[in-house]
């Protein structure tokens, strides 16, 4: 009889809990986007607040908060009330911002429930032309033979493009060298010209001069092809083992989200990315779709602020 109370007695409390997850949302939802207009992260969470609003039939707004490397944006999820109403799409900076500065505003850990993965975009290692290597071990011979004289560029000092840039030289000894610039396009503007050799660019912006001879593409930075390039070997199979570089975008809630309304929208979120016209849009972006759990992504985080922080820490990386 005892048991059979206590049975009762665990359902009764997960009514409310249930309850509340049917009837979420009850309001307007906030999506928190840690950049301005325009780019790869408000692209993507355009998308799934305007797929999201007709499925969960509540409005999901689109709220703008760039600047600080993305902590704006984020400070501003970790504080609101843990209720799904307001909700963050943040990119890569995320777990690379705890190691690149000595003073968080939050715990990306602690003040944050991982609700979903949207997509990844992998990176793609471009040369110009005047470099005559064909493959990436080619490319490592060739700037082992020229330390110090190969010039990278990247959106910045801290960046996805530059902190790529960075595990390659520690993985395969090569010195190749930095030039931080104000976003990737000028730094992509300046390799189609010849001022740069290299860069680890976005495959949005990158893929359609290299479809135009403009530039070489000699590998992804994923741990898989991607769906935009599939022709196109990972670094990892061309034969540096174990590297791995991407930019990700997933969605988070504050923490103390109740369960319930964490995995609703987990799965409103791996149906809609199965859809075919979320899918063109996500390979428009050079967006591959990484579906994952809410568990798996919390795994997912904390094994990249420890990667990320070991190796900003190795080589003394800086941000802007």
């Amino acid at each position: 009889m005892l048991i059979r109370h206590r049975i009762v007695a665990a359902l009764l409390a997960l009514l409310p809990t249930v309850t509340q997850a049917q009837s979420y949302p009850t309001r307007p939802v906030r999506l928190l986007v840690p950049a301005p207009p325009g780019g790869g992260t408000d692209l993507l969470g355009r998308m799934v607040a305007h797929k999201l609003t007709d499925t969960l039939r509540s409005q999901f707004i689109i709220d703008n908060r760039g600047g600080a490397s993305g902590m704006i944006a984020s400070e501003i999820v970790a504080r609101a009330d843990p209720d799904g109403h307001t909700l963050l799409i943040c990119f890569t900076s995320h777990v690379t911002n705890p190691s690149l500065y000595p003073k968080m505003p939050y715990d990306t850990v602690r003040d944050f429930a991982s609700v979903a993965m949207v997509g990844v975009v992998p990176g793609v290692l471009v040369l110009h032309p005047s470099i005559p290597s064909q493959s990436v071990k080619e490319f490592i011979a060739y700037a082992k033979e020229r330390p110090g004289k190969l010039v990278y560029g990247s959106a910045g000092n801290g960046s996805a493009t530059h902190l790529s840039t960075v595990l390659f030289n520690a993985m395969t000894g090569t010195n190749l060298i930095h030039v931080p610039y104000k976003g990737s396009a000028p730094a992509l503007t300046d390799l189609l010209g010849g001022q740069l050799n290299l860069m680890f660019g976005n495959m949005a912006s990158a893929m359609p001069h290299v479809r135009s001879g403009k530039l070489r593409a000699l590998a992804v930075t994923s741990s898989k092809r991607s769906a935009t390039a599939p022709e196109l070997p990972t670094i990892a199979e061309a034969g540096v083992a174990g590297y791995e570089a991407t930019s990700w975008f997933a969605l988070f809630a504050p923490a103390r989200t109740p369960a319930a309304i964490v995995n609703k929208l987990n799965s409103e979120v791996l149906t809609l990315l199965k859809l075919p016209d979320v899918k063109e849009r996500m390979l428009s972006l050079g967006a591959d779709a990484m579906p994952m759990s809410p568990r798996e992504l919390g795994a997912y985080v904390e094994a990249e602020i420890v990667k990320w922080g070991k190796l900003i820490k190795a080589t003394n990386a800086k941000a802007d």
